[in-house]
């Protein structure tokens, strides 16, 4: 999907949504971020600041703005992509206010790139559970594990609303690259979504999602539909990665290609962890049925 004219985008400038939410885009648009990595405040008299993005000063300076000497509760990053959590230490530096949500990640556990792509520095104050929950404005704010995307990333339920990060998105699919992302662990991520009863998403990147059962419906035949044509793929002899993103993915931005493949990868060893594939260096076969043997 092209991304909108950036000189029409509201950067830096802060949009209610509803009453108690509101949001701010970052000035950092591309084929993976979209418009930009979006910030919301939760909350009227106190706030918790979600997704505080990338540590664009322009950004910071008009998060500090927005929030207008409130309580912060807690500066709360869904996971630690260099878009949405570095932004999180000049806030906490202008406001007191503690880093408060997931998990910090030891790059060498998370693949080659690394640094290219997790924020390194992220150190919070509290690391939030599954179901813990913080007060905001006297009403519940809870975190919702929903690892896949990344094995550190959470989701945060407020007021009937989820925002979800990047595990939901309604402008693209979610990139999910091993060894972090486990395709798997998305899988169970988005039927613990398809269960639940939240009126509307907020995604960091992208509009809101306002009928989010029917999307994450869509989502999980979506990924089901992408792992029978990844098995189809392999039985027709295309039996390395880059073979299945060319058939699996036609006429793809050049710049999504290794995205695309990490996710092929990403079912692939899921696929291998069922016993349905087998692994030959970059060669991947179907495993034959008993039936066959």
């Amino acid at each position: 999907m092209d991304v909108p004219n950036p000189a029409k985008l509201p950067y830096a400038l802060i949009e209610p949504l509803e009453p108690g939410i509101r949001r701010l885009l970052a000035h950092n648009p591309s084929p993976f971020t979209y418009t930009g990595t979006q910030t919301y405040l939760a909350g009227t008299h106190e706030l918790a600041v979600i997704d505080p993005g990338p540590d664009l000063p322009e950004h910071v300076a008009a998060i500090v703005t927005a929030i207008a000497g409130r309580p912060v509760v807690a500066i709360a990053c869904t996971h630690t992509h260099r878009d949405h959590s570095p932004a999180s230490r000049p806030l906490k530096a202008a406001t007191g206010a503690p880093i408060i949500g997931c998990a910090p990640l030891a790059l060498e556990s998370v693949g080659p790139r690394a640094d290219a792509s997790f924020d390194g520095d992220y150190l919070p104050d509290r690391v939030l559970a599954d179901g813990e929950v913080l007060m905001v404005d006297g009403e519940p704010f809870t975190a919702v594990a929903t690892p896949g995307h990344t094995s550190n990333h959470l989701c945060y339920a407020y007021r009937g609303a989820l925002f979800t990060g990047d595990h939901v998105m309604g402008w693209s699919t979610t990139v999910v690259v091993p060894p972090d992302g486990d395709m798997a662990d998305y899988m169970a991520s988005l039927d613990l979504l398809r269960h639940r009863d939240d009126r509307v998403y907020y995604p960091a990147h992208g509009a809101p999602v306002t009928k989010p059962q029917q999307l994450v419906r869509g989502m999980i035949g979506h990924r089901l539909q992408r792992e029978r044509q990844i098995l189809r793929l392999l039985g027709e002899g295309k039996e390395t990665i880059a073979d299945i993103v060319a058939g699996a993915y036609p006429g793809l931005d050049p710049r999504l290609v290794p995205a695309a493949g990490g996710s092929v990868l990403a079912h692939l060893v899921d696929l291998q962890r069922r016993e349905l594939v087998d692994a030959q260096g970059e060669t991947w076969t179907l495993r034959p049925s008993p039936a066959a043997a």
